[in-house]
């Protein structure tokens, strides 16, 4: 009997063309991922996790923490496959927070590669994606740029 075994099915770096656009699938926002990233982060800032607090505050509900939907989209873009397996390293993170978040938002991210650079002593390169958290409203929640080193083809 043949094994199975796994193959990377994302993107290499040869691969990621400057001006390719991507856009993700789209994640609604729980109560339960709210509740889950305070306890993993410790930050049970009022703001997050009660629902009296928040209501009296500007928001007038329960907003998600910046970090846990910025959390969310680096998952979107893995299992959108095109870094699934050829992402070696997180490098850099820009952001900007500009709308929040609520319980019961769906978010997707509008991704666009914007520069690359080889770097063979690590076995591929930096791919810079400009990116936009984008709710149900196509309004932009965050925005910023990741830098990502992904594996060159062929490389160990």
């Amino acid at each position: 009997m043949t094994e199975l075994v796994y193959q990377p099915k994302g993107l290499y770096f040869e691969d990621f063309e400057i001006g390719r656009k991507l856009r993700t699938a789209g994640r609604t926002i729980t109560e339960a991922d709210i509740v889950a990233f305070a306890g993993l982060s410790g930050d049970y800032n009022q703001i997050h996790t009660n629902a009296v607090y928040a209501e009296a505050g500007g928001f007038g509900r329960r907003v998600a923490h910046g970090l846990l939907v910025q959390s969310i989209a680096t998952g979107l873009a893995v299992q959108s496959g095109v870094i699934e397996g050829t992402v070696l390293a997180f490098r850099e993170l820009a952001a900007k927070f500009s709308l929040p978040v609520f319980i019961g938002d769906t978010v997707h991210v509008a991704i666009e590669i914007v520069d690359k650079k080889a770097f063979p002593r690590l076995g591929g390169g930096n791919v810079t994606m400009k990116y936009a958290v984008v709710n149900q409203n196509g309004e932009a929640t965050q925005r910023g740029n990741w830098v990502m080193l992904v594996k060159a083809r062929g490389a160990g």
